[in-house]
């Protein structure tokens, strides 16, 4: 039985992608910040299932983790690494507090970088160890590739990911190790909760918060109204298991609305019917 390493399974993404790996007959090694969300996973998946407990920015404890998986494979490589844990950070880029730009950044940038050098070693580095080479699996998004207005550290980490991504892929060719990036569109999880509830008081004085506050209304109906996290997981399951991935995936649902017209349109237009559906436009 191969094994996986999936980040942030207590729900969505990572939670419906560890159920359907142990389903296809994988051992999926989970990583968890509370030992309940372990517990419940363990309960539910059995045997196939291994919960880590770590935060991505968490240096030590990802070694440890690391360690314990290496412990458990005796000799044999990962079958794939899913970096799929992750926060979003939302608000006006004039006004965003620094420390909460540096945690988007930390989690989403730097805790990936942490946990795939912890993890390489196993993924096929190693030549001591048995078996295939492994896959590594970034978890992007949309916001990866199309900056939206009052999401910009959320966007800036995904940027940042997918380039990251790109000198991965290039660079672990040499090991025979694939890199690919799932760029899901708007996803049914608990984040949409968390999202409606954002704290406008900050900003409610900005001549910028009446397009803050119709863009918060129509991002948490949009994100209502997206894939289910089991398309996503499916979309991950094929990455790791095909015998020729993409380098991306685009998971998006009203595909050429969502993604195939703005990704298409040149930016100056795109720019003007952004502004005009949020109220943006300079007033004459």
């Amino acid at each position: 039985m191969r094994s996986i390493v999936v980040t942030g399974v207590s729900t969505g993404i990572g939670h419906s992608t560890a159920t359907q790996l142990a389903a296809s007959g994988f051992h999926v090694f989970g990583s968890v910040r509370k030992a309940a969300d372990g517990e419940r996973l363990k309960r539910a998946l059995g045997d196939r299932f291994t919960a880590l407990h770590f935060d991505v920015i968490d240096e030590q404890a990802v070694a440890a983790a690391a360690a314990q998986v290496r412990e458990a494979l005796a000799g044999e490589t990962l079958a794939g690494l899913v970096n799929n844990a992750g926060i979003a950070v939302a608000g006006p880029l004039s006004h965003i507090p620094l420390a909460d730009y540096r945690r988007q950044l930390e989690v989403n940038l730097v805790g990936p970088l942490i946990v795939t050098q912890a993890f390489l070693p196993q993924l096929g580095m190693d030549p001591a160890l048995r078996g295939d080479k492994g896959r590594i699996v970034n978890i992007s998004s949309v916001g990866g590739k199309l900056a939206f207005p009052f999401l910009g550290p959320y966007c800036a980490s995904k940027f940042g990911l997918e380039g990251l991504s790109e000198s991965w892929r290039r660079e672990l060719m040499l090991h025979g190790i694939k890199v690919v990036v799932i760029g899901p569109g708007s996803v049914v999880t608990p984040i949409w909760d968390k999202a409606e509830q954002l704290d406008e008081a900050p900003y409610a004085r900005l001549a910028i918060a009446p397009a803050l506050r119709k863009f918060q209304q129509m991002f948490v109906s949009e994100g209502r109204q997206g894939h289910p996290p089991e398309a996503v997981a499916a979309a991950i399951h094929h990455a790791l298991t095909t015998a020729s991935p993409k380098v991306r995936y685009a998971v998006v649902r009203g595909r050429f609305k969502n993604w195939t017209l703005p990704s298409s349109l040149p930016p100056a237009v795109l720019d003007g019917l952004v502004a005009g559906q949020l109220g943006l436009k300079p007033k004459a």
